[in-house]
């Protein structure tokens, strides 16, 4: 068994798991550009972040289940979204303090692509992976709501439904229902962003983005109520 080193066991303190195969840990904070020979051959983060992302949902929408007993399926959604979501991902991230760990060609670390939010966001699914192959679906979820659960009620906003608010703001004002309009998919196919515009006659767009439509829409019309203080006199 390779002998760990101490700023892996500081990460490990971070995290809240000791890897008995640090051979995952290593592959969960490599970046493609640190390989030399044939990155799609070496011991990079890519796969787990696909495994990564998986685990996290399932654990985050079992969190929520259980946590928020009478809240509808909306509800449930609209809090897994934004637990979820890059920005989540990438300040768990910092709390564990990845970027000083991640493993990065010379170019990149130059160019401070290891303190980039999406960089950051992907290594938080890696590590969540890396943990799960590891020692299994409880010490995943160990990890998982040790970092996330704090934040469910972080932004109660979030949780309302912004879309019947918006809409019932609009027709209040005898305009047309909110249009939405799908402006750019982005992303790989397994993890893929959505940015929607929402649309309302007399007003300028207000866009969103989430890794669903249904998401992307709800941000789209928060971002509308927020902007034109919707929010604040509904409150």
């Amino acid at each position: 068994m390779a002998r760990a080193k101490s700023s892996d066991i500081v990460l490990e303190t971070a995290l809240g798991h000791r890897f008995k195969d640090r051979s995952l840990l290593e592959r969960a904070l490599t970046h493609i550009s640190a390989l030399s020979g044939t990155p799609s051959d070496g011991p990079h983060y890519q796969r787990l972040e696909f495994l990564g992302d998986r685990v996290l949902g399932l654990i985050v929408a079992d969190m929520l289940y259980r946590s928020f007993p009478d809240e509808s399926e909306g509800d449930l959604s609209r809090r897994l979204g934004a637990l979820v979501r890059r920005e989540t991902c990438a300040a768990v991230a910092r709390d564990w303090e990845v970027a000083s760990h991640l493993r990065v060609g010379m170019a990149e670390k130059r160019s401070g692509l290891r303190n980039r939010e999406a960089i950051l966001a992907d290594v938080c699914e890696a590590l969540i992976a890396a943990v799960w192959m590891d020692g299994g679906i409880d010490a995943a979820r160990l990890v998982v709501e040790k970092a996330f659960a704090p934040r469910m009620d972080a932004a109660p906003h979030a949780v309302r439904d912004a879309k019947s608010l918006l809409q019932e703001w609009a027709l209040g004002r005898g305009l047309k229902t909110p249009v939405y309009e799908a402006v750019e998919r982005s992303g790989p196919d397994h993890k893929p962003i959505f940015r929607i515009e929402v649309v309302v006659d007399g007003f300028a767009a207000a866009c969103g983005e989430g890794p669903s439509k249904r998401v992307a829409e709800q941000a789209a019309a928060d971002v509308f109520l927020q902007r034109e203080g919707i929010r604040e006199q509904r409150s």
